[in-house]
């Protein structure tokens, strides 16, 4: 069921039989923006919301009000939104919406938590830069795209993160913590939800919808690669293409891809570089895609005598989509369907779900998504992979000293 309230939010329930009710709240705002000198400003907020309200004063009150019913609550910012959910018994359904409006509606962005909490996140950039396996993802993802601010890291710019003021906090949290720019998502066992989600969202400011902007991305004419040199003990490796978001046809096509190649330890890639041969020990296949933007990409980490192999295996294995067999196809497709029947047996999962597709368009997309990934053919397999997997892939590259 989806309703709005006065002030234009969105709200979005789903009861199901279950011991927990997850109340999760979207706002569409994400690194994608973001502008020069303010790059990470989504994230930092994300952390301000935690740290205190008029009512709560401090992190811990909120964290202790929560733990002391064995409810968890959490957040992410990605590139187009930030969203935030807390999960506990059904007979504190309403307490779950209490601790999320009032964290929403009223962070009091105190100096000295601002402070505490940039030395947190510059603690959290350097650890994605120093750790390999992660910052070959950042890497890879800054050469990819060119003009998309999807190039740009979540965390942000460590410059920006160390000169970002609380003036600038808050000046973007007014902005983007609106009603018309938010949704509300209720998944779970719970009862009187309107009435509750009255009392405790009419007074989120109204404000005005943000307006989404999309980012023309040109091909890749040639082939890009990166690379650095550190000294450790494997090498890391992410080869992948541009492809397209998450509305196109195609997206669909290359959520079966993913299964294919990358899914468990039954994946052709997978199977081919670690099941087979031994070559490196972690393997991830990726496909990315969002309002406006896609990636689909291969990432490793092994030694660096083995990395030539590596490469030629993975495009191999892209060439050999032209001739996938009705079974694989259909392995796959049951994979996929599989896993989105168990990820949303869980309120919170189910929750997050509802609500990204609602700001992609509407929730009800995301009951056709199965439907969509059922009708992918072997000719949709062999047209997809010609389209995007070529030679004018991009490549990041940590090599061993």
């Amino acid at each position: 069921m989806k309703y709005h309230l006065d002030n234009g939010l969105i709200v979005i329930e789903k009861w199901m039989p279950s011991d927990t009710v997850t109340v999760h709240l979207t706002v569409k705002t994400g690194s994608n923006n973001e502008c020069e000198g303010i790059r990470g400003i989504s994230h930092f907020i994300e952390h301000m919301v935690f740290e205190g309200t008029k009512k709560r004063s401090n992190a811990m009150i909120i964290g202790n009000e929560i733990e002391s019913i064995g409810g968890d609550i959490n957040a992410y910012t990605d590139n187009v939104r930030t969203a935030y959910h807390v999960k506990v018994p059904k007979k504190h359904f309403e307490k779950s919406m209490d601790i999320l409006s009032d964290i929403i509606r009223d962070p009091i962005f105190l100096q000295k938590h601002i402070d505490k909490e940039r030395r947190v996140i510059l603690k959290e950039i350097n650890m994605f830069n120093d750790e390999a396996r992660l910052h070959q993802w950042m890497m890879f993802q800054s050469q990819l795209f060119r003009k998309h601010p999807a190039k740009y890291p979540v965390l942000g710019k460590e410059e920006n993160v160390m000169n970002m003021t609380r003036d600038d906090l808050i000046g973007y949290y007014k902005e983007k913590y609106t009603a018309k720019n938010s949704i509300l998502s209720i998944v779970g066992n719970f009862h009187d939800s309107k009435k509750i989600v009255k009392n405790y969202f009419d007074g989120y400011v109204t404000g005005k919808p943000v307006k989404q902007i999309y980012f023309h991305e040109p091909e890749n004419k040639i082939r890009y690669v990166i690379k650095e040199k550190r000294k450790l003990m494997n090498s890391y490796m992410v080869i992948g293409f541009k492809t397209v978001s998450r509305l196109h046809h195609d997206s669909f096509v290359l959520d079966v891809i993913q299964a294919i190649l990358g899914r468990g330890q039954s994946g052709r890639i997978f199977d081919e570089i670690r099941g087979k041969r031994g070559l490196s020990y972690e393997v991830n296949v990726i496909h990315e895609s969002s309002t406006d933007f896609g990636f689909f990409a291969v990432g490793l980490g092994a030694e660096k005598s083995k990395l030539k192999a590596i490469r030629s295996i993975i495009l191999r294995e892209f060439n050999s989509l032209q001739s996938i067999s009705t079974r694989d196809i259909r392995e796959a497709i049951g994979y996929i369907e599989g896993r989105h029947v168990l990820e949303h047996e869980d309120t919170c999962n189910l929750a997050d779900y509802l609500a990204y597709w609602e700001m992609l368009g509407s929730y009800t997309l995301g009951k056709e998504y199965i439907k969509r990934i059922k009708s992918v053919t072997k000719k949709d397999i062999a047209r997809v992979s010609r389209k995007y997997f070529n030679d004018k892939y991009t490549m990041a590259l940590i090599e061993q000293r």
